[in-house]
């Protein structure tokens, strides 16, 4: 059997780690063939000497000369650098499927150049197709190439919906986990430390990511993924939070009957679904024992305390730039938070300003899209000046 020839951008990260952890399990189904990270030389340098890849990427040119100066011995692989290491390997004529595990609106263009030259995009990278769904969507129907979620919730929904195209879904229900402040009371959000923040309780993620499932802002993310993945209407989507993380989203049919993806919280199963559909592989993931699992519960969000999940919703109803918008302030706003710049509570503060200073309403295009991203995050920054004492010239 032909090998399937991947490569990752994002791969020193939960995702791109996790992948690898895959191809591990299936040495005989894939082959590595370009890995690009932003930072982690030493990281990428081990990745490198296990699986010989052909090309590696780094977007900062410093660590890019520290990975070639550090290679120990023998062919290197071809090192690219800068913004655009990660757009020359998503445009490789040898690539069969690109794993997009990179954060942030970084990842829009590597993933509409891969779409539209054919290759598949098994994506975790949820800024694309919030900021551009209309654009990836386009890009994969004209092509024909496949877009394969990797979020667990959409995986979910895609295994729920497999072979059930002439039966549209009523409803769909994401789950959330609820984060880590699902019971803390908000009056003391004010209070939210970056340490606070990144101690999920079920998953292990980057940090921004895992900022955003304490806003919920992930899952207001989903929602206008699984929009633009599903066409599935703004209305028929529902959240629910979901603290045993072992549903991982539910699809309810015209009947009422609803089917649920039910699994042990682990990434390895959607990506490695992902990578191997339509084909299902056994997986190194711990069988799910449901007579330990013990008491599944569900109950709905907290829109008062997580004003980011109505946000986001509002973003996707309102459409053409707005979800741009919302994504490059809340970019600016976890980066500031995690920097110490601002309460945890001024992160929907500034991302709501933002929608409503900016220019939503103009034709989706590529470069609207840039003007649209560098218009947001300047204001953002503008807003972030004035809540930090040290930025602003205060004290602190």
């Amino acid at each position: 059997m032909k090998r399937k020839r991947i490569a990752i951008l994002g791969s020193t990260g939960s995702i791109g780690r996790s992948t690898l952890d895959v191809v591990r399990h299936w040495p005989n189904r894939f082959q590595v063939v370009a890995l690009a990270a932003a930072l982690s030389v030493d990281a990428l340098r081990e990745q490198a000497l296990e699986f010989h890849p052909e090309v590696v990427g780094l977007l900062d040119p410093s660590a890019a000369k520290k990975f070639r100066e550090s290679w120990p011995g023998g062919r290197p692989p071809l090192v690219l650098e800068g913004e655009d290491a990660a757009r020359e390997i998503a445009g490789r004529s040898d690539v069969d499927l690109l794993v997009n595990g990179l954060v942030g609106s970084l990842g829009l263009d590597p993933t509409l150049d891969a779409l539209t030259r054919g290759t598949s995009v098994a994506i975790a990278n949820k800024e694309p197709i919030v900021v551009a769904g209309e654009l990836v969507m386009e890009a994969a129907g004209a092509s024909g190439a496949a877009l394969l979620p990797l979020d667990s919730e959409l995986s979910a929904i895609h295994q729920c919906m497999r072979g059930n195209n002439a039966n549209p879904p009523r409803r769909i229900i994401l789950t959330a986990s609820g984060g880590p402040f699902r019971k803390r009371a908000g009056e003391s959000f004010d209070a939210i430390t970056p340490e606070d923040a990144l101690e999920h309780p079920t998953w292990n993620m980057g940090p921004k990511v895992t900022v955003d499932s304490a806003t919920l802002m992930n899952k207001g993310l989903e929602i206008l993924e699984t929009h633009w993945v599903f066409g599935i209407p703004f209305e028929q989507i529902e959240v629910v939070i979901h603290p045993q993380s072992l549903v991982h989203s539910l699809v309810e049919f015209a009947d009422r009957s609803v089917m649920a993806q039910v699994s042990e919280p682990d990434m390895r199963l959607p990506i490695q679904y992902a990578m191997t559909y339509p084909e299902r592989l056994e997986t190194p993931v711990k069988p799910l024992d449901l007579s330990r699992a013990g008491q599944l519960t569900f109950e709905a969000p907290d829109y008062a305390k997580f004003p980011c999940l109505r946000l986001a919703r509002a973003a996707g109803v309102a459409g053409g730039l707005a979800p741009c918008i919302l994504n490059a302030a809340n970019e600016v706003a976890v980066k500031a938070f995690l920097d110490r710049r601002i309460r945890f509570t001024d992160i929907p503060r500034i991302i709501e300003e933002c929608l409503e200073k900016c220019v939503r309403t103009a034709q989706v295009t590529r470069s609207a899209l840039r003007e649209a991203d560098c218009a947001a995050r300047e204001e953002a920054q503008s807003l972030v000046r004035e809540r930090s004492p040290v930025l602003s010239g205060g004290t602190s």
